[in-house]
């Protein structure tokens, strides 16, 4: 039987019977409607007092059938075809509406989420008369037809800076309203010409954008609660926008809400929901990324509402984690990273997993697909656990001999893109990877350096590791998942905490290493703090920044700047550690 959607109370069972019937109707494939059908459809509307939806394909058939109006009637995004913005859904709504009036926003708004081909409202007269043979007549006193059109002005937002936006500034649909219509000059209109036109619209306006096909379109969406500064929010935004970029993304608009406190199913309210998909669907965005962790409920029910992948900070970080992993460890934490995150994720996401070990003799009785991916995921989990511990306890042994050799280390740390590798290239002549990214490099490098003794002044080698870089609110998964980085973290020495002095955020950074710092099972040694790039950094900055931390090195580790300082001030720093260990 078919469905019937929206408000059926009070319905008798002769009324849907008729509304069923609609499903048996066929509309010619070049035409919007026909009168006789938009009559039916009035006459209905009038009989139960409610106005009816009807949805049809473009092969003329009634896919859907709702008392409501075209807001309360809508398709659910996932029930949509998926077509990219340059498409519309190859479905029409005709809507019959109880007062004489043009459509309203709602309705507009819902065809804009839905990529409707058409919306045609009837407004009907309440009164009308069946005429012999069954058909009925009179009930429509005119007719509206809608449809979207292109956005010339649409752009593209490519650089983090573009990213403060305000919300009056988020583009809208556009769309065009007929005059008031008879049903013949409705049924005139060439649906097929409409579409075909439309459709070249979108096709011209989405290739002159020229998004790079490979790369995810992004929607950011970030959540002001009370606790929060606003120079707080724009910089974790700001950073959201580096991770993405950094995992391959293109950030294309940024939406923001203020709430004293996050919504349980959805962090931001109902009506900002409604905006993201709107947005997500003018645009094309086939990525929405959070700025803060998700419960797997709260993803779930956005992708419902939204119809795109939805994912939180933790996961970007995750996909970046998985692209630079280089070292067999490295990728063994990253997986397992991975894993742990996504487990608890899995009901509603859709997912299919190549499952180890799935097939006979690995299913309980009644045991369901997802219950068997769980289990499969819980026993890669334990492998991993297992081959990482054998790699930790190599590790070991290889950190007791050079402890052994009594070779002073030292571990470079600090925030993410601090300049740590470049300075690790500069003092030790390595060549480690370094670019202009978040977490660019993941594996841990050690190297040897020749420094002058503290107190002789003689060469003495020490060994330096250049450290994966931290983030603020770290993710307890990858904390306890990069080991092999925080390990060398531990049983250093001593630690050189390099700072991005040009970047505005400094200060906050240098917290955010510093709580990281005090999480660790072992308390590290001692740190001397490095203020890099400072040929970046204005002059008020690097005068706070010598006020606040007098015994700090200041240097350019790109334009080696201050680099024989740092050497000279690195051999104390060891002798005092060597001494007071």
């Amino acid at each position: 039987m078919e469905t019937i959607f929206g408000n059926l109370q009070g319905l008798k069972s002769s009324q849907l019977k008729q509304l069923q019937r609609l499903y048996h109707q066929r509309i010619p494939g070049d035409r919007i409607t026909t009168p006789e059908f938009s009559q039916r459809l009035a006459a209905i509307s009038t009989e139960v007092n409610q106005p009816v939806c009807a949805y049809i394909n473009r092969r003329g058939q009634v896919i859907r059938v709702g008392v409501g109006t075209p807001r309360q009637t809508q398709i659910p995004p996932l029930e949509l075809p998926r077509y990219g913005a340059e498409r519309l859904s190859g479905i029409r709504c005709i809507a019959t509406h109880l007062k004489p009036e043009p459509p309203n926003e709602a309705a507009l708004t819902a065809m804009a989420l839905q990529r409707l081909d058409a919306l045609v409202v009837l407004n009907i007269t309440g009164t009308g008369f069946t005429r012999r043979g069954g058909g009925s007549t009179g009930y429509v006193k005119e007719a509206y037809l809608a449809h979207l059109t292109p956005q010339e002005s649409r752009t593209l937002i490519t650089s983090p800076a573009a990213l403060k936006v305000e919300e009056s500034q988020i583009q809208s649909p556009s769309w065009n309203i007929s005059p008031p219509l008879d049903l013949d000059h409705l049924a005139d209109q060439d649906l097929v010409d409409l579409v075909e036109n439309l459709e070249a619209e979108f096709q011209r306006e989405f290739i002159a954008q020229e998004v790079d096909a490979d790369h995810d379109r992004v929607l950011i969406v970030g959540l002001m609660t009370s606790e929060m500064t606003p120079l707080q929010f724009q910089d974790n935004l700001l950073e959201l926008a580096r991770l993405v970029d950094t995992a391959g993304g293109d950030v294309l608009q940024t939406i923001q809400q203020k709430r004293s406190r996050i919504h349980p199913q959805t962090v931001v309210g109902e009506g900002k929901v409604q905006e993201i998909a709107l947005t997500a669907q003018t645009l094309g965005v086939n990525l929405v990324v959070f700025d803060r962790d998700l419960s797997p409920s709260q993803v779930r029910n956005l992708e419902m509402q939204i119809g795109i992948r939805v994912v939180d900070r933790t996961e970007v970080i995750l996909d970046i984690f998985a692209q630079r992993a280089q070292s067999r460890a490295g990728k063994l934490q990253v997986e397992l990273a991975q894993l742990e995150y996504m487990q608890p994720r899995l009901a509603g996401r859709g997912r299919t997993m190549s499952r180890l070990g799935g097939g006979i003799g690995t299913r309980g009785p009644g045991e369901t697909k997802l219950e068997t991916e769980r289990r499969a995921i819980g026993q890669r989990i334990s492998r991993l656990q297992k081959e990482v511990d054998q790699l930790q306890a190599h590790r070991s042994r290889l950190r007791q001999r050079r402890q052994h050799q009594e070779v002073p280390s030292v571990a470079l740390v600090g925030y993410t893109n601090a300049g740590k590798s470049t300075l690790l290239n500069a003092l030790t002549n390595a060549e480690v990877y370094t670019a202009d990214q978040l977490f660019a490099t993941l594996d841990p490098t050690t190297r040897r350096l020749v420094i002058p003794h503290g107190e002789t002044d003689e060469h003495q080698e020490i060994l330096i590791t250049d450290t994966v870089g931290f983030i603020h609110e770290l993710p307890a998964s990858l904390m306890d998942a990069f080991r092999a980085t925080l390990e060398e973290v531990t049983e250093a020495d001593a630690l050189l905490h390099l700072v991005d002095l040009s970047h505005p955020a400094w200060l906050r950074h240098i917290r955010s290493v510093r709580e990281i710092l005090a999480q660790m099972p072992i308390t590290p040694g001692p740190a001397l703090v490095i203020f890099n790039k400072i040929d970046q950094a204005d002059s008020e900055t690097l005068a706070l920044a010598r006020e606040e931390f007098p015994l700090a090195v200041f240097i350019s580790a790109s334009q080696r700047l201050g680099l024989e300082t740092l050497r000279h001030r690195l051999a104390k720093l060891i002798e005092y550690a060597v001494d007071c260990g």
